[in-house]
């Protein structure tokens, strides 16, 4: 399975949204999410880690992360949403929106992260939707004082496409990233997770045939109607 640099991740993306591919960005965000929201429960069963504090940036990364909110919400688990710097577009205030209709809560941003750290106290998982892969080190404000306190809180954290501060290509090379202990690959893994420890999914049931053969990702075959695959160690990859 081939493994993507960023600059191939955004082109496979642009060409989803463009007249060939499509998809609108509402539908990609909508199946990204789905995928995330079953990732997390899949490993982490509502019965035991039924809290879900859900981190979301203001990019698009943060959109998936809103509507796997409103997913976990709907699979009964107990979301609550951090936004340390919530996105100023219409999609984004439209699905905060929507996760407000489920009576989802919101911590609001401070500088002090007070509320964050008490939100942690009453958390059993992590959903990281901060940085997606279009993210360039460093980490800036407020981001560089969330993502340590949310390692230093030991809690199993589930990573959306990349861990949060980690390089797209070269990975946790600096050592400031979240350490996740699942995560899940949207469309298809990029390089810099080629060596991630942990459980490891592929959420990308929406790439068509014709995408797949045109860049040569050699996707997996999803099982029944799962939006999910999980990958095993010694998965063949490629990188480009």
């Amino acid at each position: 399975m081939r493994y993507l640099t960023s600059k191939l991740s955004q082109q496979i993306d642009d060409e989803l949204m463009s007249v060939a591919g499509a998809f609108s960005l509402d539908q990609l965000m909508e199946l990204a999410g789905l995928a995330c929201a079953q990732t997390l429960a899949t490993v982490y069963r509502k019965d035991v880690y039924p809290r879900v504090l859900v981190c979301c940036g203001p990019g698009n990364q943060g959109g998936d992360g809103l509507v796997a909110a409103r997913h976990l919400g709907m699979f009964g688990y107990n979301p609550i949403i951090y936004m340390p710097k919530p996105g100023s577009k219409d999609i984004y205030q439209r699905l905060q929106k929507q996760c407000e209709n489920m009576y989802i809560p919101i911590i609001p941003p401070s500088n002090d992260l007070e509320d964050l750290r008490k939100a942690l106290q009453h958390t059993d998982v992590i959903l990281d939707a901060i940085f997606g892969f279009s993210f360039k080190p460093p980490i800036r404000a407020p981001f560089d004082a969330v993502i340590p306190i949310l390692n230093e809180s030991r809690l199993p954290i589930v990573s959306v496409d990349i861990p949060s501060g980690w390089d797209v290509e070269k990975g946790n090379v600096h050592g400031i990233g979240l350490r996740p202990s699942a995560l899940i690959s949207l469309t298809a893994p990029k390089q810099g997770v080629s060596d991630f420890v942990g459980r490891h999914f592929i959420g990308g049931r929406f790439v068509p045939k014709s995408l797949d053969e045109k860049f040569e990702l050699h996707l997996p075959q999803y099982p029944g109607f799962d939006q999910i695959v999980e990958l095993v160690s010694g998965t063949n990859k490629t990188s480009s």
